[in-house]
């Protein structure tokens, strides 16, 4: 690769060997020596030995895998040479804010921002939300609020025991990390009664508490890691009788709530690991308002939803992808093996012209050119696919020190990214996962497919001008390594954690009781004044059963014409089988089994899709107002 080359040569030949050394032997990648190109090759000591070493870690990346991202990265910066006829890009722009700046950008996207601005929301619905948290959760919020504090001495801002100061206690200046601390003690002391494997990932208790524990020395951890790239610890989720949730599966008034949760936690848990997150702030380009490539996503959705209502990932990728599988995974190489530079640039110019209007030959695009395109539409996004306010929380993540808290820390990352990227970057997961799937014919192993895919989920438009040589070659096995976080754990991350969901039920407990009251109020008003109009006494309607408490739960279908259908509540009955006998029932309905879903509405919930292994008895007791409807999901 020609600026490595030149890099090497302007280095004393004596210090080749320890500076390479230093920068491709991080402590976080797996050793497997399975790539296909090697720097070996081209570069020799005076020794005749190669100029790398083994990494002693069990978790590094030898330089075999990473000659691929250097020839990944030299691929790109060739693409991009050759497209100087194409229309030009603004290039993204990091800014990081001040400090106060910053802290009221996170208040305010939490929720929080009548904190220092009192007329920011309702401040009722701020307290709902602070009475939710946990004691490291509390913390995160105290930290930035003292800050925008500090910095505005003279303006008026109240101190911070009094914001958190609970109702009705006039006098007393008790906050609200004290009140929590107590509770949150006492969760943890139940949890640490219950012993887990290491291998388990533990849902039900905050993670930053999780790390605190961790911190404070309650046990060293016994991670066992691998020497090979499809031996990774084989985390799961710690099974929950009521359902997992997963993106998708809430309504969007609760995603909001999930979103400034989620945020706070991860914010706090990287401040019990002592890790000083800063964001970075997207700077407003001019972008292309039509087209296929080079188009925010938001604004391809959009156009594609006119088309196909309903789309999630934008058409040219979904088709991009399925062409690539139509011709077989089985293809040697593919994803690293690049298109003719060539033809994929004709081929870029014809879809931009045909795609929408049908008229694109599919069966002339070689398979290598459609997943160069593939790559160049996720690298030619106006905005990084992981974001400019997210991309530094990712990076990061590796910083954790442990891979269990890796990988906690990358849930909240992903879950906190805007939905049209989230819903891209699974698709592109699932489809990379696809790939490796066929990795005896293909060659394509979990270590091969990140460090190709790496530089083009990270590397941005000015990407490479932003920073140093140095600071490139040491981003580049922290990426690959990123991306294979994502790509063998996607099953876990685009999991909303238990913990949130409970802080998200009590917010809507809270926000219940005061609805509750003013109905309460005026429907007290509304009795008086009927009362006077007509005061005979009327004969009370009968009170409803509930179903539940007979042995049975009342199951609705309206789309399917279907009023009522009563199942038998019975300790093993889950979802699954709920959906199973309403479609035992009718015969009538021709729709797969997968397009249905049951969903619990209201309670302390909106609406969320269930789980199918959930089980109705246990969801029924956490959730006793709420009502079961099966619905037709429709998913793009």
């Amino acid at each position: 690769m020609v600026w490595l080359v030149v890099f090497i040569t302007h280095l004393n030949p004596n210090k080749i060997h320890t500076e390479l050394v230093l920068i491709l032997c991080p402590s976080f990648f797996l050793s497997r020596r399975t790539g296909r190109y090697s720097v070996q090759s081209r570069l020799k000591n005076a020794s005749g030995k190669p100029p790398y070493h083994r990494c002693n870690s069990q978790d590094s990346l030898d330089e075999l895998f990473m000659d691929e991202y250097w020839t990944e990265v030299e691929n790109i910066t060739l693409s991009s040479e050759g497209k100087g006829d194409a229309e030009p890009q603004e290039e993204v722009q990091l800014k990081v804010p001040d400090e106060g700046e910053q802290e009221k950008a996170w208040l305010t996207e939490a929720g929080l921002a009548t904190l220092f601005d009192e007329s920011a929301s309702d401040p009722e619905d701020m307290m709902g939300l602070l009475f939710t948290l946990t004691r490291t959760q509390a913390a995160a919020v105290e930290k930035r609020f003292e800050t925008i504090r500090k910095r505005n001495k003279h303006h008026h801002i109240p101190d911070v025991r009094d914001i958190f100061k609970l109702p009705g206690t006039l006098e007393s200046k008790v906050s609200l990390p004290q009140v929590l601390l107590t509770r949150t003690n006492l969760v943890l002391e139940l949890s640490h009664s219950v012993s887990e494997p290491e291998t388990d990932i533990n849902l039900e208790l905050s993670f930053s508490d999780q790390a605190l524990s961790y911190k404070e020395g309650s046990k060293a951890s016994s991670e066992a890691l691998t020497d090979t790239d499809d031996k990774l610890s084989n985390f799961k989720l710690s099974r929950d009788k009521t359902g997992l949730t997963k993106m998708g599966d809430l309504s969007p008034q609760d995603m909001k709530k999930v979103h400034r949760l989620v945020l706070i936690e991860m914010t706090a848990l990287f401040d019990t690991t002592g890790i000083d997150l800063k964001a970075h702030k997207a700077v407003k380009l001019k972008v292309k308002e039509s087209g296929l490539f080079g188009v925010p996503l938001a604004t391809l959705l959009e156009q594609d939803q006119r088309r196909q209502p309903g789309t999630k990932v934008p058409i040219i990728l979904q088709r991009l992808i399925f062409h690539i599988e139509e011709e077989g995974l089985d293809t040697e190489g593919l994803l690293r093996i690049p298109g003719s530079a060539t033809r994929v640039k004709a081929v870029h110019v014809e879809l931009e012209g045909k795609f929408y209007e049908g008229l694109f030959s599919w069966e002339s695009l070689k398979q290598h050119d459609a997943a160069s395109l593939l790559k160049l539409f996720i690298r030619e996004l106006p905005h990084p696919l992981l974001t400019v306010e997210y991309l530094s929380a990712f990076m990061a993540v590796l910083k954790l020190p442990t891979k269990k808290q890796q990988l906690q820390a990358l849930n909240l990352v992903v879950l906190l990214l805007p939905e049209s990227s989230r819903d891209v970057l699974k698709a592109l997961m699932e489809f990379l996962q696809r790939v490796i799937d066929h990795k005896e014919q293909n060659k394509m192993t979990l270590n091969n497919v990140a460090v190709v895919m790496a530089p083009n989920i990270f590397m941005f438009k000015g990407f490479r001008n932003k920073i140093s040589m140095q600071q490139e070659l040491s981003m580049a096995t922290e990426t690959a390594n990123i991306v294979r976080l994502l790509i063998r754990y996607q099953n876990l991350l685009w999991t909303i954690p238990k913990f949130i969901m409970n802080q998200v039920r009590k917010q809507n407990t809270e926000n219940q009781k005061k609805i509750s009251k003013d109905r309460a109020m005026r429907k007290l008003l509304k009795k008086i004044a009927y009362d006077r109009e007509k005061p005979e006494k009327q004969e009370k309607p009968p009170s409803e059963v509930d179903s539940s408490s007979q042995g049975f739960i009342r199951v609705q279908a309206p789309q399917f014409s279907k009023v009522s259908m009563a199942v038998q509540l019975t300790e093993e009955l889950q979802a699954s089988d709920v959906l199973s006998h309403f479609l035992s029932q009718k015969s009538s309905v021709s729709v797969k089994r997968e397009a249905l879903c049951l969903y619990e509405i209201g309670g302390n919930i909106k609406e969320r899709c269930l789980d199918e292994d959930t089980y109705m008895k246990d969801l029924l007791e956490l959730n006793p107002s709420a009502k079961w409807v099966i619905k037709w999901v429709i998913q793009r």
